[in-house]
């Protein structure tokens, strides 16, 4: 579930396998990373969130790999219309996290999620999504505890 935040208005989420029609709305002049590159590497799965009402916006994006015993989180993008102060809707990244913790789940791996972090965002992971640092490094995980939690607040 995400909430728009000027109307605190609620709107059910649905991740679907990232398509080739997707392709043109992600543009690397509005996005961050290279979502075209990522979709082409090998042993990487990209999904988009969108919501139910409106399911061709696209309101975030998720790639991870399954490392055998976890899943690890290669790159995590909101929309540009949902980043910073002003966003569009709350609760995109917190999402993003939460169906990769459902992943795990399914896969038999306890929830357990891995990601890299940028040393800015360390106590914002670890505040939105109870994400442990592993010692010193900027490496991050969620246990099963954690995943658990996203997953009932998020989806």
């Amino acid at each position: 579930m995400i909430t728009n935040r000027i109307s605190q208005e609620q709107f059910q989420t649905i991740f679907l396998e990232i398509e080739k029609k997707d392709l043109p709305r992600l543009n690397k002049k509005f996005w961050s990373f290279d979502w075209k590159k990522e979709i082409k590497l090998v042993n990487r799965v990209v999904y988009k969130l969108t919501t139910q009402e409106n399911p061709d916006v696209i309101q975030g994006l998720i790639s991870w790999s399954d490392f055998g015993d976890h899943i690890f989180i290669n790159v995590v993008e909101s929309a540009p219309f949902n980043r910073g102060v002003e966003r569009l809707y709350q609760g995109v990244a917190g999402n993003l996290f939460a169906i990769a913790c459902q992943e795990s789940f399914a896969r038999g791996y306890d929830g357990f999620i891995v990601f890299e972090s940028k040393t800015k965002l360390i106590n914002h992971y670890q505040d939105l999504l109870g994400a442990q640092r592993l010692g010193s490094s900027i490496r991050m995980f969620v246990d099963t505890q954690a995943a658990s939690h996203l997953i009932k607040l998020y989806l």
